[in-house]
């Protein structure tokens, strides 16, 4: 089973650029990672947690899982997967908003669970 995780201020962020209507057509492009978990590239590893991203048209967006899990290259195989979206950018911000995660999580804190 996969379960996301939505960080409060990734929420507030998706309402404030996207809007309430527009930011459910988001969410439920994001759910596609349900069916392909290892959709999205992979930025960096902090630990044994990998940052990843994910493009929906100009926009990025970035959350976080447990590089061990994703491992498991076959969907049947996969007992539990948790993905923790925590920001989204621009092109023209992604650099700022990668170091930002990375320095929370080595921080610890941006908690993966």
């Amino acid at each position: 089973m996969i379960e996301f995780i939505f960080t409060i201020s990734f929420l507030k962020k998706l309402k404030k650029v996207f809007g309430k209507k527009n930011a459910l057509v988001v969410l439920d492009f994001l759910e596609d990672l349900k069916k392909n978990p290892n959709k999205g590239k992979t930025l960096t590893h902090i630990g044994d947690i990998q940052i990843k991203e994910i493009k929906y048209n100009s926009f990025r967006f970035y959350f976080i899982v447990s590089k061990n899990s994703l491992k498991l290259v076959l969907k049947d195989d996969l007992k539990d997967l948790l993905i923790k979206f925590v920001d989204l950018s621009k092109k023209n911000d992604q650099q700022e908003v990668i170091n930002k995660i990375k320095d929370l999580l080595i921080q610890k804190d941006l908690e993966y669970f």
